[in-house]
């Protein structure tokens, strides 16, 4: 939780301490969705895409906030300010569709407010 992710050495370590092979802690950690083996970005945008999210259009707030920042999925770029990732459901279905940047929920942004959310936080950090 220090580090925001799993890292190699992180791995290793874990497996020395319980005597067992590295592709065993990577298979386990790896199958949960809240373990990353990558650095995040320093905001992180979540986007749910459980059953209600989805049927609400998660998929188009996907590729809205994609096209506004210029990276895919997973992926973060320049000074490692934005990622974007999905998760199976985030538990807020009442507010059908959420995006969580780091921890603040936002309830069915439309493209405007993306560009809102993504413009307030590169002034916020001078970019």
């Amino acid at each position: 939780k220090a580090e925001g992710y799993i890292s190699e050495t992180a791995v290793i370590k874990i497996a020395d301490h319980l005597k067992i092979p590295t592709s065993k802690v990577f298979a386990v950690s790896s199958f949960y969705d809240q373990f990353k083996f990558t650095e995040s970005a320093k905001y992180n945008i979540c986007l749910c895409n459980g059953t209600a999210c989805h049927m609400k259009g998660s998929g188009h707030l996907l590729k809205d906030f994609k096209k506004t920042l210029g990276i895919s999925e997973n992926q973060t770029k320049g000074r490692k300010l934005f990622s974007v990732e999905t998760k199976p459901c985030m538990g807020a279905c009442g507010m059908a569709p959420v995006a969580k940047v780091n921890e603040v929920f936002y309830s069915n942004p439309d493209a405007g407010k993306i560009i809102e959310i993504i413009a307030s936080i590169k002034e916020k950090e001078g970019v």
